[in-house]
């Protein structure tokens, strides 16, 4: 039966792959992407399948709410999120909102976007956000905007920060759905991001792509909320510590919800 899949990211690297295939397999994929130049290079090669394309830039968070108002405009149910969108490298200028950029695109927007849409997704609908192998303690101080840490400093906090929540989320929302899980989809896969900031080739990126796709549609994950799925071994597998650690998961969610609390979404 066809799902209705909205992908984040969708124009390049584990997110484009993962439209493909899902696409291929005759699933209605909502395509989101920052460029509309990309975004629409995307559309015409997947134009023989069943598509919609959003354009929204995720370091803005109005631009988030837009997306979400949109999103709810042509569609009353959806199946499947998956937050993919992600960055590694920034100026050192704060976004819009004051918010490090890899904290605004890869936790608070993905954080925003899915309580938007939680109207639209029933009780085994899925929501999955792409974590990493790189976790490490978040610093409540940076995650506010109000510290400067460097670009690898910020993306592991960022991607523990997106498995924390994700924890929190889906044990709230077990008996009522969606399932709420995190993944990382394997560590140094050949993506654009991987390339820009390491500077390497990475690996087969249909590594990720089949977790994902695992994730958002097999019976294997349909129990897992609120878990991590560790796909460089293959298993769910226990995140960093803080993120199994009652106060330390709820001093994060208290310190996202005040930072959102003070940001203008106004357009």
């Amino acid at each position: 039966m066809a799902k209705t899949i909205l992908i984040t990211g969708a124009t390049d690297g584990i997110g484009l792959e993962t439209a493909k295939s899902l696409v291929s397999q005759g699933h209605h994929v909502l395509l989101h992407g920052r460029s509309e130049m990309k975004l629409a290079a995307v559309a015409e090669q997947l134009a023989k399948g069943s598509i919609e394309t959003y354009i929204a830039d995720l370091s803005v968070m109005s631009d988030v709410i837009s997306l979400a108002d949109n999103i709810k405009q042509r569609h009353q149910h959806i199946d499947v999120i998956i937050n993919n969108a992600g960055v590694y490298s920034g100026s050192g200028q704060p976004t819009k909102d004051g918010f490090d950029l890899r904290f605004a695109v890869n936790t608070f927007a993905p954080y925003l976007l899915t309580q938007k849409l939680l109207p639209l997704l029933g009780k085994h609908s899925r929501v999955v956000n792409l974590s990493s192998a790189a976790q490490a303690s978040v610093d409540l101080q940076a995650l506010a905007g109000e510290k400067v840490l460097s670009d690898g400093q910020a993306y592991a906090q960022s991607k523990l920060a997106i498995t924390m929540w994700s924890r929190v989320l889906g044990l709230e929302l077990q008996t009522t759905g969606p399932i709420v899980v995190s993944v990382n989809p394997a560590s140094m896969l050949g993506s654009k991001m991987v390339k820009d900031a390491f500077g390497v080739a990475g690996g087969d990126l249909s590594i990720g792509v089949n977790i994902l796709c695992r994730a958002a549609l097999s019976d294997e994950f349909s129990g897992a909320a609120g878990l991590y799925f560790d796909n460089d071994i293959g298993r769910f597998s226990s995140p960093h510590n803080d993120a199994l650690d009652e106060t330390t998961l709820m001093l994060l969610m208290d310190s996202m919800k005040q930072a959102l609390s003070k940001v203008s979404y106004a357009s």
